[in-house]
């Protein structure tokens, strides 16, 4: 990994999670946004996810290594057009290791296989509700790399959506890394920011790429 994508400054908004402010840098950061695009067209590609309650998500998704749905995981697009998941590629494992080395140390790293991503696109008025990242077989930390329009995003607590929380601003190129004893906090998006977006990006939105290990 190139030095550049290591910056000294971070903070810890829990144990166990760690916001990184400017960790990828302007060519990685269009690298990603490009490589989205491609991920984004059918087959499996972008899709809008629907509730077990009749409900849709704000926010669009596409899935890497295994097609996420509510409330588990697939090989294929269960609830969209049916299609093989897209494969996972190596190179985004090793970024994600390195995310979560730089953030939480090496030894957070060691058995950090990363074989899924979730992909959320957020348009200006797309949201995420309070939710726990809980569908996976396996404790590895979240990693989460965000990209276009600055949002507002909410940590919270273990226990409950409601407080305690605390609001962190993420722009594009940032990385926030949750593990530990904050693998299982309740997060969400309450606010995007339109029209932050790095310019160079050719990007309308925010992106939000989360690597995870499945245990599957």
């Amino acid at each position: 990994m190139d030095a550049e994508l290591f910056p000294r400054a971070r903070t810890q908004v829990a144990p166990g999670a760690v916001h990184v402010p400017g960790w990828l840098d302007a060519g990685r950061q269009r690298e990603l946004v490009a490589a989205c695009r491609e991920w984004a067209r059918p087959p499996a590609g972008l899709r809008t996810v629907r509730t077990p309650g009749g409900g849709t998500m704000t926010a669009r998704q596409v899935c890497l290594g295994r097609h996420w749905y509510p409330y588990g995981y697939a090989r294929t697009a269960v609830d969209g057009d049916g299609a093989p998941v897209k494969p996972f590629p190596a190179w985004l494992g090793e970024l994600g290791r390195g995310a979560v080395t730089d953030a939480l140390g090496p030894e957070a790293a060691t058995a950090a296989a990363y074989d899924i991503a979730l992909i959320n696109f957020y348009d200006a008025d797309a949201r995420m509700g309070m939710h726990r990242d809980s569908d996976e077989r396996s404790d590895a930390p979240v990693v989460s790399l965000s990209l276009g329009d600055t949002c507002v995003f909410r940590f919270g607590n273990t226990d409950t959506r409601t407080r305690p929380w605390r609001d962190v601003e993420l722009r594009s190129g940032d990385l926030f890394v949750f593990g530990g004893p904050s693998r299982l906090a309740y997060h969400g998006v309450p606010r995007v920011q339109a029209g932050t977006a790095p310019p160079e990006l050719g990007l309308t939105g925010r992106l939000n790429i989360t690597l995870r290990v499945s245990g599957l």
